[in-house]
């Protein structure tokens, strides 16, 4: 019997190493016994390095992935089960992971699920607060999460992507991840006491969802379907919800005693001012906000902020993100994304050198079965995100704003205008130079094949002639 001790956690280095020495040794699965830093047993013999003799282990592309989505797992048996589908594998089963009926496959992919629902759910509950700091030095925050698996590692580079320009600590009970704005370092495990038990913008915040919670919809059961109830914990607006719903039936009273009036228009800005001291300066601090503010549409787990230079010559604004950018948490990942980056490649635009966002931060949808349906988002829902979209603007200083489609057009304009009569540059803001061109899921929609593509060439002559506007000197803004 060959004992394979690993380090705890995710040890996919580890793995790596120890199945490549095995399989060049011939042991099969039944010889092998796995365990993660903990003494020999049995007396067995302990696992080598794999010396120069082992030859590279080769294998498909989808075992290679799965492997390193299924080492986070907490399940103590995952390098045995991942081993005996390499052993396999590596003996003449090359198709053995397209067959779903096969125990450990089976297994190895409900555990797979169940690392990216984790991964999910951390990028989704995970909620940063202020860190007291000696005067002069840089604000941090930190924020406390309890993964089921251990996926800190995986999980954390999607914080740094969103929050970059912020220092922060992720305090987990398997590690702590921690960016001082150039590096991300792991640290040792933490507890619950590391983490500021609230600060001076989470009781803003929980004020404001204690005045717009809804008691006549109060729905616990419904609610901890979405989000199971260990998240609550770490959620500030969830700490009000059981006084909230204990006092929902004399609220629901006062409700219906109270005179009719006149529906006021909603205003987050106002609201979000009534929280801070001051207004956000840089884009960390606007997405900040917008993250921790909560959908203002029916739907989406969480808001999907602007991507791009900090100040970018060209902003393309969208309506809103989809499916795909609601779970990512990235806009313009979906399929109308990839078509968008197909036409910026042809026109000479590098993705990477524009800021894209959408008019509305939330993903609204209708659930059909098992498929979340887009739903176009009213013109009261436009507006209620109007405040975060300008101030993107502002802070960004592009020399072009790009609407695409009509709820973007709507956004910065107010009004409801025909895109093809508009199509073209346009006076969108005062302070910036603007153009209208077709949203891109509108080519996706087509029904005819030579539409699409006559519909697709016009959209990439647009591109060619947003970069050379873009070319144009950045117009001062009228407070300058």
């Amino acid at each position: 019997m060959r004992e394979v001790a690993l380090q705890p956690g995710a040890d996919l280095d580890g793995f790596r190493r120890a199945a490549r020495s095995l399989v060049a040794g011939d042991f099969a699965p039944g010889e092998v016994a796995w365990s993660t830093a903990e003494p020999n047993l049995f007396g067995a013999e302990p696992m080598t390095e794999p010396g120069p003799d082992a030859p590279p282990l080769r294998l498909p592309r989808a075992l290679a992935e799965l492997v390193e989505e299924v080492v986070p797992h907490s399940d103590p048996e995952r390098y045995a089960l991942l081993y005996d589908v390499i052993w396999r594998v590596a003996h003449g089963q090359r198709g053995l992971l397209e067959i779903g009926s096969d125990p450990v496959v089976h297994r190895l992919d409900l555990m797979r699920k169940s690392v990216r629902r984790d991964i999910h759910k951390m990028h989704a509950y995970v909620r940063f607060r202020q860190l007291d700091t000696a005067p002069g030095e840089p604000e941090h925050y930190a924020a406390w999460f309890e993964p089921d698996h251990f996926i800190l590692e995986a999980a954390t580079p999607f914080f740094v992507e969103r929050f970059r320009a912020m220092r922060w600590s992720i305090v987990t009970p398997i590690g702590t991840a921690v960016w001082d704005g150039h590096k991300l370092r792991f640290g040792p495990p933490g507890t619950r006491a590391d983490v500021p038990a609230d600060d001076k913008f989470e009781s803003g915040w929980t004020g404001y969802y204690e005045s717009t919670f809804n008691p006549a919809r109060a729905n616990p059961k419904l609610m901890q379907q979405h989000m199971a109830k260990k998240y609550w914990r770490n959620m500030p607006e969830a700490q009000a919800i059981p006084n909230l719903i204990r006092s929902a039936s004399s609220r629901v009273e006062r409700m219906l005693e109270e005179e009719p009036t006149v529906p006021t228009k909603r205003m987050p800005e106002g609201a979000l001012a009534a929280m801070m001291d001051q207004a956000p300066t840089n884009l960390a601090e606007l997405n900040a906000i917008i993250k921790a503010s909560g959908p203002l549409v029916p739907g989406a787990t969480q808001a999907v902020v602007g991507e791009g230079p900090e100040h970018a010559g060209i902003v393309f604004v969208g309506e809103q993100p989809g499916d795909e950018e609601d779970v990512q948490g990235r806009p313009f990942v979906g399929p109308a994304g990839r078509l968008l980056d197909r036409a910026l490649g042809e026109a000479g635009i590098e993705r990477k050198d524009v800021y894209l966002t959408n008019a509305v931060k939330h993903f609204k949808f209708e659930q059909r079965g098992k498929r979340r349906i887009h739903a176009k988002p009213t013109a009261g829902e436009v507006s209620h995100y109007r405040w975060w979209l300008m101030r993107e603007l502002e802070l960004i200083e592009p020399k072009l704003v790009v609407a695409l489609g009509g709820t973007a057009v709507l956004a910065l304009t107010g009004k409801q205008v025909p895109i093809t009569r508009a199509r073209g540059p346009a006076k969108l803001l005062e302070d910036f130079q603007g153009y209208i061109t077709v949203h891109p899921s509108y080519l996706l929609r087509l029904p005819d094949e030579d539409a699409k593509r006559s519909a697709y060439s016009s959209f990439v002559d647009d591109m060619r002639r947003i970069r050379e506007l873009g070319k144009a000197e950045r117009p001062r803004l009228a407070a300058e």
